[in-house]
């Protein structure tokens, strides 16, 4: 097939200090099964031979494009990158993963077949492989799980349910809500975040096609960015957003860790931000905290969560972290008459 004419899908690439794993990646996106693309590559200050590597790509592969930074740092090489995008259609790859050969052909299918679908990510397999019962083995399979819109959005503030390196989002849908902002926390959340509250549907392709390279050069293990506290300011300030309705009391279910830390910083960062309500009521499991109080508000026991509140239903954010819990929280919920989203979100 030609590689002529124009790119169905632009592809994100900003590199720093890339050059043991770039010849891997590009190399990866030179084997796609559908060729009609263009790698917009960007060296974001790199001390290594980052550059070197991009120019003697650029020279072998006509659809290896440089582009010159303006600023530094990942949020302004993506938004320069997204900027000079010949395609309808945008592609995110880290320069320290494998794409596999179907990735680009296999989501630019679903896009093309599904219009109602503003973005997608495929499955992720971590390498080298994480021990199991770790976190990157929970959060990978928990992604990859993803794979209908109605996950996507039910999930939605639990974490980032599309692997950045994976995204491929429709270009009018991207700019339609600003491309990439510079937020202080996770600019892949945000991105996410801003979609869906824009009404845009999302999934998961079903299928495993990408790489993911685990280390200690990775941004997300060394910035602030990235950090568990950068991301549920992040989740607070979407949720304070319109997303929990008004009138109802808000009530976090998990008196543990999780739930502590989360209504925190709910009520410091949220509150700062004078959009937020109290929170007046945990719901725990563990007799020994029923009755007890945190940060003013009363511990429930879950047969008391209904009536709390009366007459308005109470709008419950489960934030727990104990593997299981949150299949199991839910299945309560259910049983007593509660409609994810609508009246229950998980937030961790």
């Amino acid at each position: 097939m030609s590689r002529a004419g124009a790119p169905r899908a632009s592809i994100l690439l900003p590199c720093r200090d890339a050059e043991p794993f770039l010849d891997a990646c590009i190399e990866s996106l030179a084997a796609q099964s559908e060729p009609r693309f263009e790698v917009l590559a960007l060296d974001d200050g790199s001390s290594d031979g980052t550059g070197p590597l991009l120019r003697a790509w650029a020279a072998r592969d006509p659809r290896v494009r440089l582009v010159d930074p303006d600023g530094s740092g990942i949020v302004a090489a993506l938004r320069r990158l997204s900027g000079e995008a010949r395609s309808p259609i945008l592609a995110r790859m880290d320069a320290d993963d494998i794409a596999r050969p179907g990735r680009l052909a296999v989501q630019l299918r679903l896009l093309s077949r599904q219009p109602g679908i503003a973005a997608c990510g495929t499955g992720v397999r971590y390498f080298p492989r994480p021990g199991r019962g770790s976190g990157y083995r929970r959060y990978e399979g928990w992604i990859n799980g993803l794979t209908e819109p109605a996950a996507v959005e039910r999930d939605l503030f639990v974490e980032c349910p599309i692997a950045h390196p994976t995204l491929m989002v429709r270009r009018d849908a991207f700019e339609a809500v600003g491309g990439y902002s510079d937020a202080g926390g996770p600019e892949d959340y945000d991105l996410i975040l801003r979609l869906s509250a824009a009404g845009c549907r999302m999934t998961n392709v079903p299928r495993i096609l990408h790489q993911w390279r685990l280390g200690p050069h990775r941004l997300s293990e060394r910035s602030e960015r990235y950090s568990p506290d950068a991301f549920r300011c992040l989740k607070i300030a979407h949720l304070a957003d319109g997303r929990i309705p008004a009138g109802r009391p808000l009530v976090i279910w998990g008196a543990g860790k999780v739930g502590k830390a989360f209504a925190r910083a709910w009520l410091e960062r949220g509150g700062s931000a004078g959009r937020v309500r109290p929170v007046e009521a945990f719901v725990d499991l563990d007799p020994r905290k029923i009755g007890q109080r945190i940060h003013g508000a009363v511990v429930l026991h879950p047969e008391d969560l209904p009536a709390f509140g009366a007459p308005a239903r109470p709008y419950t954010l489960l934030a727990v972290g104990t593997p299981g819990a949150r299949r199991e929280i839910r299945e309560a919920l259910r049983a007593l008459g509660f409609r994810e989203i609508e009246d229950y979100r998980a937030v961790a």
